[in-house]
């Protein structure tokens, strides 16, 4: 019934106002996706997202980014029933200064997101001066939320799934992201080098990191247990692999079985990763590394929240020749 509903709306979209089109819609809309509702409104919309895909295919860049800001867009033209460069710049600021104000939104996220996404969409269809022409955004400061060893090991012994135990030990113990997981396949693991190859990360990098040797035998576990096939976590999506969204429901869930009280995500698992190697005296460079940070300053915040012992200033030449003051 409602992809009946959608085929009629595309087919009479030239004979119904906007508002009766957005009325229909909206009334069928939880069958929708956001995006489908904006292609529905205005069917030019569908273009518009074959050509940013088409641009983000040919630059590389990541179809995750892509989607986000596609769905950020597409909430903008569900609400004036138009494209971006059709609406004059101050209703369009009149706009974002209601999303920035939403007090359901305390952090301005849902502001700063469709900012972003604008952005996106402006430059890459070519239109650089509407992009410049958007209010620019002061980087937040915040400092990432660490979970401790025994918070961690509260965690990890809270799933009653061994895949989930799996999982998120997996995720901490080497510092990945949530795509960077659901994109592993059982050939990147290698035990006998106790390696990780993570492929075509973010900025399409790949990299190696080191495979603990207690990760080595909860995998070899979950491996025998649930013989996965090709990809290292099997799941829901279309290709037979987890999805982020799934990885991140994992996560609160079992955090409920806690004691856990700090603001934490998937997310602060790596952060937690890159802070404890720190104070376990691991080198910056070698953490950017094993992080795969384009910038030596992405990696440089966890200095901020690493508790590292403090040396007293001192002379190398007394420790070259270990002098002992008489």
């Amino acid at each position: 019934m409602e992809i009946i509903l959608f085929i009629v709306i595309m087919v009479l979209g030239s004979m119904l106002d906007l508002r009766q089109k957005k009325s229909m819609i909206m009334r069928k809309k939880s069958g929708f996706t956001i995006v489908e509702q904006a292609i529905a409104l205005v069917p030019e919309f569908e273009n518009v997202v074959r050509k940013l895909d088409q641009q983000v295919t040919l630059r590389g860049q990541s179809k995750s980014t892509l989607n986000n800001y596609i769905r950020r867009i597409a909430l903008f033209v569900v609400h004036f029933g138009k494209l971006p460069e059709q609406i004059d710049p101050e209703e369009i600021n009149e706009y974002l200064a209601a999303l920035a104000l939403d007090p359901r939104s305390p952090s301005r996220s849902s502001f700063k997101h469709m900012v972003y996404g604008l952005r996106y969409y402006y430059r890459l269809l070519g239109m650089n001066k509407n992009a410049i022409a958007l209010p620019s955004l002061k980087k937040d400061t915040k400092l990432p939320v660490i979970l401790n060893h025994h918070e961690l090991k509260e965690l990890f012994a809270a799933p009653t799934l061994l895949k989930q135990r799996v999982v998120l030990t997996l995720i901490y113990s080497a510092g990945l992201r949530g795509q960077e997981v659901i994109n592993l396949k059982i050939s990147d693991v290698d035990f006998e080098r106790r390696t990780i190859h993570i492929r075509q990360s973010k900025y399409k990098k790949d990299r190696i990191v080191p495979l603990a040797d207690s990760m080595a035998v909860g995998l070899k576990k979950y491996l025998k247990a649930e013989n996965p096939h090709i990809w290292l976590f099997n799941g829901k999506e279309p290709d037979g692999r987890y999805s982020v969204r799934g990885l991140s429901w994992v996560m609160r869930e079992n955090l409920k079985k806690t004691s856990i009280t700090k603001d934490v995500n998937l997310h602060s698992l790596r952060h937690s990763y890159a802070t404890h190697l720190l104070e376990q005296g691991l080198n910056i460079v070698t953490l950017q590394e094993l992080l795969g940070h384009a910038e030596i300053t992405t990696t440089m915040i966890y200095l901020h929240v690493a508790q590292c012992p403090l040396i007293k200033p001192h002379s190398p030449l007394d420790t070259l020749y270990k002098y002992k003051k008489k």
